[in-house]
């Protein structure tokens, strides 16, 4: 029960009962989970592109062969970017895991939001497009001609292509939409839908991210950020959140999908539940393109806003999946917004950084690191943040450096802060009836 102005409104109860992961440590949650564990990283020199002279080399880069398409029928699978069969795969993970195989669902109340960037899987310096003249009235037929012959190109630029063509081999006929707002995408995508479902609008919803960024455009665009790391060692070590030599991000891709369902359509149907999605908060500080608030404004709010939304107190938080994106910045303004947030407490809450291991997924990074923050908390471990050798007295929290540790966790929150400011956070509980 959740006050709101003097009224008070009962939303419906939201579960997890399907979980499905796809990274470059494993294509389930099962194998990724062992290797989170086990400090493995994914990051390796990218092999999508001649990368050998790029100053920025490395990203943690998924092998597409390992994943299956035969879902989607032969006419759809020229449209089909990398984003989506990223998240193809974890969904038909989390559609087994939540035993939906055999379900009779109502396909008008059941949907898809998935965060997602959407580029290319072929791109045009393979066709001579024009450049000096693109203006010019006679290159008009050249262009209808490429068009004409490769109508996917305009359709893979169409960002809600990617959730349509995720949900086209569900009975998922309800709310089906793309979000992208930066590294917040999964999470704000995964908060619309708890919303929804609490608000009775809906019973089911597929959530969670799908993104790729690992082509050379991209690559060579964080490069100019001056936000990607240059480190020039063993790749398995440049990504370092928290340490004070850290220099940069490193980008990967992957997808994390989870089910939700209202508890009682849940319930109905004997499903299995991996834990209770309590809270959602969503802001925008509009700093920077790159940056959040230096001092965490956005953040601050985000997280107050899904305490309160889970009706918990700042001492109820017993560990935090941190956006932790091994950037001099962000590092900085995520331990200021969280001592800001929890007082006293911040120093007493086990917090790691997945993306330590498997890189920043982008658009995707909520959807996986809420599954790794649901696995910690059925299982009581709380992941570790790799690479963190030497602290930043500016970072001065418990980030649970190189290897994992038992915790309690009852309640846990996932927190994702991106580019120009757009910041989520997600609170799960343990499940109990």
């Amino acid at each position: 029960m959740m006050a709101t102005g003097n009224q008070q409104d009962v939303f419906r109860r939201v579960v997890i009962t399907g979980m499905g992961a796809l990274t470059a440590l494993g294509t389930n949650v099962a194998t990724n989970w062992k290797n989170i564990l086990a400090g493995k990283s994914g990051v390796r020199q990218i092999q999508q592109f001649k990368s050998d002279h790029f100053p920025v080399r490395i990203g943690s880069e998924v092998d597409l062969d390992q994943i299956e398409l035969d879902d989607f029928e032969e006419t759809l699978r020229p449209f089909l970017t990398r984003s989506v069969k990223l998240g193809t795969s974890a969904i038909k993970e989390a559609w087994r895991d939540a035993s939906l195989e055999e379900v009779q669902l109502n396909p008008w109340r059941s949907g898809l939001i998935v965060g997602a960037s959407n580029f290319p899987v072929i791109e045009e310096d393979e066709y001579s497009w024009p450049t000096e003249a693109l203006r010019q009235d006679h290159y008009q037929d050249q262009y209808l001609a490429i068009c004409r012959e490769m109508p996917q190109l305009l359709a893979q630029r169409d960002i809600g292509m990617v959730s349509t063509l995720l949900a086209a081999p569900y009975p998922l006929k309800g709310p089906c939409m793309t979000i992208q707002s930066a590294c917040a995408s999964a999470t704000q995508a995964i908060g619309e839908a708890y919303q929804m479902i609490r608000e009775g609008k809906v019973d089911l919803m597929v959530v969670g991210g799908a993104d790729s960024m690992l082509s050379a455009v991209c690559v060579t665009g964080f490069t100019l950020l001056s936000v990607a790391s240059f480190y020039q060692g063993d790749p398995t070590l440049a990504c370092r959140p928290f340490d004070r030599k850290r220099d940069g991000l490193v980008l990967g891709e992957g997808s994390g999908i989870l089910i939700l369902e209202e508890l009682e359509h849940a319930l109905g149907r004997n499903a299995r539940i991996h834990a209770e999605l309590i809270g959602y908060g969503s802001s925008c500080d509009g700093y920077r393109f790159t940056d959040s608030h230096p001092e965490a404004l956005g953040p601050i709010r985000c997280m107050r806003a899904a305490l309160k939304d889970a009706g918990l107190q700042p001492e109820e938080i017993d560990y935090i999946n941190a956006h932790g994106t091994s950037t001099p910045q962000n590092d900085r303004v995520e331990t200021y917004g969280i001592k800001q947030t929890f007082g006293e407490h911040a120093y007493h809450i086990p917090i790691s950084s997945t993306k330590s291991q498997i890189g920043h997924l982008l658009c995707a990074s909520g959807g996986i690191e809420l599954v790794v923050t649901v696995m910690a908390l059925k299982t009581g471990i709380a992941p570790p943040t790799i690479n963190l050798e030497n602290p930043d007295p500016d970072c001065d929290l418990d980030y649970i450096p190189v290897h994992p540790r038992q915790v309690d966790i009852h309640a846990a929150m996932s927190n994702s802060f991106g580019f120009g400011g757009q910041n989520g956070t997600l609170i799960v509980r343990q499940w109990s009836s």
